[in-house]
């Protein structure tokens, strides 16, 4: 953090925190479930117990040191969405509080791929097991299990046992999380098709029903017990943030962001045993700071303001950008957008330039105008399925209305093509993705990252010396959310 502070003092910003700090600070509590645990389903004339790990994994977000889910009702929910904007509520009819509820994962369009049903075979965010986990306790219900299958989740059952299993870091809300549900989870197929049929019923049959607006949630007929206990560990970090005063509307902000931390150090790995995070996302850092001395050298000055955040514990779940979320600094109806940078190009110079999430706003037309002045032809992402829009820091901003763009460099290398750019990226993701060799080498080529640098400098600089106000398209989940947060504190230009 010293490091920020210097090199942003150093060139000429001013603090950008509460209070005329440099920094906001970010409570954090990491809760490990014992894994002596069983989940045992009772009724129909028996009981069945599974296996931690093998056949479900659970933990709870309640800063607590023991959990007892006693005799809960079973209910299946579908998809377990209230999506109002798509004509659809997996809750209508039925009262699951007190309840544990079994939700399918992804959203109906995945699964029909009609384009016509939510965003057809694109995720949208009521697909995320992270909306599933917050729908239950806004339902009241006690406990919550994601079924899982690995083609709609995009990961594997070995992800799941590795991610929600161990120490998880969640951020503290004044209540110790006691609005969250009790427990939170997934099962396995195999575990899901067993519960089913202990209640006489079909899964499959069920599974289809879901993804019609017929569907009306299914009282299992069984309960479920669980128990296990916690052990917790508070900790503060912080996330950072600088800026650059607006001349003319200093109330009305252009955010850039990056997350800063990585995962620290592993002492059981032979070897080197040191995470750097390189390319991520120091990188993403390292373009901040080139973003902030190309703006610093503008005159006149931009009309509104442009922070600089760097946030923390991106890695543990975007937990510093969803503080920010909860406990903005600059109100998010006078933030005029959000520009994510994770992960510089370093395979050279494309022809292409993928945006994720490309369709959501209209901040997609000023990035396909300064993709097309470098000779690129901007694309959507090539496998939206996985709903990787959700899985980055601009995306706890998007939830609170603010038009955030995420997107980098493509594939198609403007000599060796895109076979060749794509074949270097899954060797990177499988070599040092998430791994101490993710460290900087002179054999990058930053010929890509350049031209994404002006791509993201023109963008800001679009937004920070005009009157313009990128919005949601028609149709997204965040589209409402902002439009009735701007009524209340601006009028519309």
């Amino acid at each position: 953090m010293a490091y920020l502070v210097e090199q942003f003092s150093a060139l000429g910003l001013e603090p950008g925190g509460p209070d005329g700090s440099w920094f906001q600070e970010v409570p954090l509590v990491s809760i490990t479930a014992d894994p002596q645990m069983t989940l045992t389903v009772s009724g129909r004339g028996g009981d069945r117990k599974f296996a931690y790990r093998t056949d479900f994994v659970a933990g709870t977000r309640r800063v607590v040191d023991r959990i007892d889910l006693q005799g809960s009702e079973l209910v299946f929910v579908g998809y377990g969405a209230v999506a109002p904007e798509y004509d659809w509520n997996d809750f209508e009819g039925v009262d699951v509080r007190g309840k544990t509820i079994l939700v399918l994962v992804n959203d109906p369009g995945f699964a029909t791929k009609d384009p016509a049903l939510f965003k057809g075979n694109t995720m949208t965010y009521y697909g995320r097991w992270t909306y599933k986990f917050e729908e239950a306790a806004r339902q009241g219900a006690a406990g919550v299990f994601v079924i899982h299958e690995t083609e709609p989740a995009a990961y594997g059952w070995a992800t799941v046992q590795n991610s929600w299993t161990g120490p998880q870091f969640h951020l503290v809300a004044p209540d110790n999380n006691m609005g969250r549900a009790l427990v939170e989870g997934w099962i396995t197929l195999e575990t899901a098709q067993a519960i089913f049929a202990q209640a006489g019923l079909s899964f499959d049959e069920l599974k289809a029903k879901a993804s019609t607006r017929e569907f009306q949630a299914v009282p299992l007929g069984l309960e479920a017990s669980l128990s296990f206990r916690n052990t917790l560990d508070r900790s503060t970090s912080r996330n950072f943030l600088a800026k650059i005063p607006g001349t003319r509307r200093p109330e009305e902000v252009v955010l850039y962001m990056a997350h800063w931390d990585h995962f620290g150090m592993n002492p059981s790995l032979p070897g080197d045993q040191i995470f750097n995070g390189a390319r991520d996302n120091a990188s993403g850092v390292a373009a901040m700071l080139e973003i902030a001395e190309a703006f610093k050298a503008l005159q006149p000055g931009p009309e509104r303001t442009v922070v600089f955040l760097a946030t923390t514990a991106e890695e543990q779940g975007l937990l510093g950008s969803a503080y920010y979320a909860e406990a903005p600094v600059y109100p998010p109806a006078l933030t005029v957008a959000a520009i994510n940078l994770d992960g510089l190009a370093i395979f050279g110079p494309t022809r292409d330039y993928v945006v994720i999430g490309y369709g959501n706003s209209t901040l997609d037309n000023y990035v396909v105008r300064f993709n097309e002045s470098l000779g690129r032809v901007v694309k959507p992402d090539p496998e939206p399925e996985k709903g990787f829009f959700y899985r980055s820091d601009h995306f706890p901003l998007a939830k609170i209305g603010i038009p955030s763009h995420y997107g980098s460099a493509g594939h198609d290398h403007v000599e060796k093509g895109e076979e060749w750019g794509k074949a270097q990226s899954d060797r990177w993701t499988a070599e040092r993705y998430h791994q101490p060799s993710d460290e900087y080498s002179e054999d990058w080529d930053l010929g890509g990252a350049l031209q994404d640098l002006k791509v993201w400098f023109r963008l800001g600089v679009a937004l920070a010396y005009s009157s313009d106000w990128p919005a949601w398209n028609e149709g997204t989940e965040f589209k409402a959310i902002r439009e009735a947060s701007t009524s209340a504190l601006r009028t519309p230009r």
